[in-house]
């Protein structure tokens, strides 16, 4: 069964690969765990708004491009 609501998306993986940049690299410049970035990739992790803040700023993109709410009805 399809979870209820909006899912919260994201790009980071093509961010980072974009970048250049290993989970480990990306997690240290972010101030957070290799693993921590790895369930932000395959969304078993919501970020906090500052770390969503944190990674956009790291990866030189607008926190709204790298992540959006799926399904959302508004």
């Amino acid at each position: 069964m399809p979870p209820n609501g909006p899912q919260l998306r994201n790009r980071v993986r093509v961010a980072r690969a974009e970048r250049d940049l290993s989970q480990d690299q990306l997690a240290r410049a972010a101030g957070v765990s290799r693993q921590t970035i790895s369930s932000i990739e395959t969304g078993q992790y919501c970020p906090s708004t500052l770390l969503a803040f944190r990674l956009a700023s790291v990866l030189g993109v607008g926190v709204d491009r790298l992540f959006w709410l799926e399904g959302d009805p508004g």
